[in-house]
């Protein structure tokens, strides 16, 4: 197979790991999406493993997609110039080789690496509150550390997210309220499997407490204040953004999606039962038309102001996130999360124009690095 290549151009490594049934992990579909992408922009583009991506070599062995044989090609390769990092899975990054192969790439002094780590959400929370221009869009949040704290907190708001510090996709969030009216008034939902939620009901302390860390596990879990969300036909939704840097190196978005929850569900992840719908379509329905418009502007504006300073707090070059906002009932915005490993975006014209932005962010990176070295 014949590889684009030109001087002019960055060489970009997708970097992720090795994989004994299928290769590499990640989403073999996205990752040969970037590839093509790069192909139409004349510019190359594999894959690599933490493995396989020897530093001090000229050249490395990765994987090139061929198009006509619709498979996955082990060949050797230039090193890279730019490495995006796709590691799927934080148990992944946090091995030993992983972190010390990141960190080589960090300090190497020809390629250039962005979002190199997973987000926190306690950190993520944190340095947003420090943030006079954010600390407004944050909801209460607490780290889950006792029954005592938990308690205090759920008398002052009444309903609260338990969630994990290192989750993702929904997965171990639980939603606790107090029902006054109840003989049990402690219920706890668990977001389960199949769409299906567990209800544990209690009015013993002790006994939730249990149920919770039962649930929790080893994972470190914070605790928030449940935002009222708006709603559409009584299921409410929150909007997703996809904030990456352009081929000038500025912060821009790509899109903004909708996901409105399943029947019933607790939060609104697609993998949980949500669906995908168009966010002026939900946001008119409550709000109308003048003030559709001009949440969507502060949306936009609030998605990059937070980009700006997560980027300026974690200490590292960041290339794209996508973020979960709500808005409430009453029309303010809420910040609930943001993820520096952001799934693709189903909406074609989000796609592939967050396509396009990967490879021009990467050019842009290449440029500067240039310039500096001359």
């Amino acid at each position: 197979m014949n590889y684009p290549f030109d001087e002019q151009r960055p060489v970009i490594a997708i970097l992720t790991v090795s994989d004994k049934v299928k290769l590499f992990r990640g989403n073999h579909a996205n990752f040969r999406d970037i590839v093509k992408t790069g192909r139409e922009m004349n510019t190359l583009v594999y894959v690599v493993t933490v493995k396989d991506l020897k530093l001090h070599a000229p050249k490395v062995q990765g994987y090139g997609y061929d198009p006509n044989e619709k498979t996955w090609i082990r060949n050797w390769f230039p090193l890279p110039d730019v490495i995006y990092n796709r590691i799927p899975l934080r148990e992944d990054e946090n091995k030993p080789k992983v972190k010390q192969k990141i960190e080589e790439c960090l300090e190497h002094p020809s390629i250039q690496l962005y979002n190199p780590y997973f987000f926190n959400k306690w950190r993520l929370f944190d340095w947003l509150k420090k943030s006079q221009g954010t600390k407004a869009l944050v909801p209460d949040t607490k780290r889950l550390l006792s029954s005592k704290s938990l308690a205090g907190m759920l008398k002052q708001y009444g309903s609260l997210y338990l969630k994990p510090e290192s989750g993702k996709a929904g997965k171990g969030i639980m939603l606790l309220q107090w029902d006054e009216a109840s003989p049990r008034p402690l219920c706890l939902i668990i977001q389960g499997h199949h769409h299906k939620n567990i209800v544990y009901r209690t009015a013993s302390l002790p006994k939730l407490w249990k149920r919770i860390r039962k649930e929790s596990g080893a994972c470190a879990y914070i605790m928030q204040e449940a935002i009222e969300l708006s709603s559409y036909r009584n299921r409410h939704f929150d909007l997703r953004v996809l904030v990456q840097k352009t081929g000038k190196g500025n912060w821009m978005i790509t899109g903004i999606g909708a996901r409105l929850a399943g029947l019933k569900r607790i939060t609104t992840h697609v993998p949980q039962g949500g669906s995908i719908e168009e966010p002026e379509k939900l946001l008119l329905s409550s709000f109308g038309q003048e003030m559709t418009s001009l949440l969507m502007n502060k949306l936009k504006s609030s998605a990059i102001l937070i980009a700006k300073h997560l980027e300026k707090s974690c200490g590292y070059m960041l290339g794209e996130m996508s973020m979960d906002l709500g808005i409430d009932r009453n029309g303010k915005l809420w910040f609930f999360e943001a993820n520096a490993k952001p799934m693709k975006f189903d909406e074609t014209h989000i796609r592939k124009k967050s396509l396009e932005r990967v490879i021009q962010y990467s050019h842009y990176l290449y440029r500067n690095a240039k310039q500096i070295q001359n």
